[in-house]
């Protein structure tokens, strides 16, 4: 005890030991550190569960984080992107171009989740990609949390790639966080391990808000979980709200972006392309699959003919079996071979020094069919061409991620031709337009058939035969006109995604894509 005087007082107390203040420095620290970890966990799982539910409390701190943690992915876009390809406005002056079009903002108010959508989409990749579109439109409209769709891996392909494969699945919740709950999988609860077991079912095809609204909406009450195995071309082209056609579009446009390591590469060889000049995508679609899956075998041999037929047969998802191939190609439904595609490209005015990007898969028949188009054109290439064996070598037997290089190219190019208007053409058609109506020529095939074997049979003369190959495409260039409807006959009108109106014109009815007498009803 210690005795100290203070004005005239005696004070007695008592001392500290020395060696009492280092320990209770230590059990305050210790208390902080403890505190901080139990603080930090919480936070952990709060955004986990902000992650599952997206709850608005939540939303802001999220999007905060992810930000901070891709903005050096980001950087890395910027550096590799190439300037904007699109044509100057005042050739289309009553158009919104890319950048000035903006999706509208459907905030979710006092959302709530009437049950979890799960998909599988079906077909490659610009089919699964327009499904896509749809299910996040569906999952919208039904006010519904989607779950991240799974991608086809039984069809011919056979691409084991999952959706994080080919897209960037952080930017896909995150841009479309505003519209729709995205999750990147069901909760535990809803899981096999638990017992449950979702409903199945493939939904009507072509089918409106109403079908979706009055028959598909109460599955979710009975089942919680509704689990559509088939996904193509499940919405309607026509008769859908402007908001929701918006929708589509926003997720196409904005919402669905290739990963890093596909971009990076694709921006690669559109930069290549560009340093050599102007240059043409074509689309030539004479690939083995789908010469098999149409019966079309003009050109082939004899054995390749069998062949072509034994794996149409070998595919119980094809339906037609007997086809009749002539009668196909007089009806413009097959492709065109590239022997045809190139006096279809000379007739047009294309020279030998045309810069000619073959934006393909395999041609069946290799280099000997090829041989005729390199000979009109021989600065034909390929990504296999421009690339490093090496570069390519991590998309080697994943076909979707190989199609969407070509869809970068496809896209970036000065002009686009399609041999066959399958998924590919007419995504990248649409696309083209929401770039500022990109010049894409769409041949006519069934009018190019009856010329090439009027030319080919010396009925037609070369000079007659360019003149009425130009003048059937005047206006077949990726001009702004109408989507054209045909009621009760959704495969026959205009899809919607190569030719979506309501997202290009400034008026809410898109007359200004119209021109004088045209009409977008049949």
């Amino acid at each position: 005890m210690e005795v100290r005087s203070e004005n005239n007082i005696q004070v007695r107390c008592n001392k500290i030991p020395s060696q009492v203040i280092p320990r209770t420095r230590l059990q305050v620290w210790f208390f902080r550190v403890c505190s901080s970890i139990l603080l930090w966990t919480c936070l952990v799982q709060l955004v986990a569960v902000g992650e599952l539910w997206h709850p608005r409390l939540l939303t802001g701190l999220t999007n905060r984080i992810s930000w901070i943690t891709r903005s050096p992915l980001r950087l890395q876009h910027t550096l590799h992107s190439p300037p904007p390809l699109v044509p100057p406005s005042s050739a289309f002056p009553k158009v919104l171009l890319r950048n000035t079009l903006e999706p509208p903002y459907l905030g979710f108010g006092n959302y709530k989740s009437n049950g979890f959508l799960k998909v599988s989409c079906n077909g490659g990749l610009n089919q699964m990609r327009a499904a896509i579109c749809d299910m996040v439109t569906i999952a919208r409209l039904l006010n519904l949390t989607l779950v991240v769709p799974e991608l086809d891996k039984t069809s011919f392909w056979a691409d084991p790639s999952d959706f994080e494969d080919i897209f960037d699945v952080r930017h896909f919740i995150d841009s479309l966080r505003d519209e729709v709950r995205i999750v990147k999988r069901l909760p535990k609860r809803f899981s096999r391990k638990y017992g449950f077991h979702a409903f199945w079912m493939p939904p009507v095809s072509w089918s409106n808000e109403k079908y979706y609204l009055e028959q598909i909406l109460p599955l979710f009450s009975k089942y919680k979980v509704v689990h559509f195995n088939k996904t193509d071309t499940r919405l309607a082209n026509n008769g859908i709200g402007l908001d929701l056609q918006k929708l589509r579009c926003r997720v196409n446009f904005q919402g669905l972006k290739f990963t890093p390591q596909i971009e990076t590469l694709g921006y690669k060889l559109v930069r290549i392309l560009q340093e050599k000049g102007p240059f043409m995508a074509l689309h030539l679609r004479y690939e083995m699959d789908m010469l098999a899956f149409s019966g079309c075998t003009h050109g082939c041999t004899v054995e390749e003919a069998e062949e072509l037929k034994r794996l149409r047969y070998a595919y119980p998802w094809w339906r037609e079996k007997d086809i009749v191939s002539e009668e196909r190609r007089q009806h413009g439904i097959c492709p065109l071979t590239p022997e045809e595609a190139a006096l279809i490209l000379q007739a047009l005015g294309f020279d030998k020094e045309t810069q000619i990007y073959i934006a393909s898969g395999e041609i069946y028949g290799s280099e000997r069919r090829l041989a005729p188009l390199r000979a009109a054109f021989p600065r034909i290439v390929k990504k296999e061409t421009l690339l490093d064996p090496v570069e390519l070598q991590q998309f080697q037997n994943h076909s979707s991620q190989m199609a969407a290089l070509d869809f970068m190219v496809s896209i970036a190019s000065n002009t686009f031709i399609p041999t066959y208007d399958g998924n590919m053409a007419k995504v990248v058609e649409g696309h083209r337009r929401y770039l500022g109506f990109k010049k894409s020529i769409l041949p006519d095939r069934k009018k190019l058939v009856e010329l090439l074997d009027l030319h080919q049979n010396g009925t037609l003369p070369w000079n007659d035969f360019a003149l009425a190959v130009r003048k059937a495409h005047e206006k077949r260039m990726g001009q702004p006109f109408g989507r054209r409807v045909i009621p009760d006959k959704p495969k026959e009108e205009d899809y919607f995604y190569a030719n979506p109106q309501e997202c290009l014109c400034e008026r809410t009815n898109c007359k200004d894509l119209l021109g004088p007498g045209d009409s977008s009803t049949l």
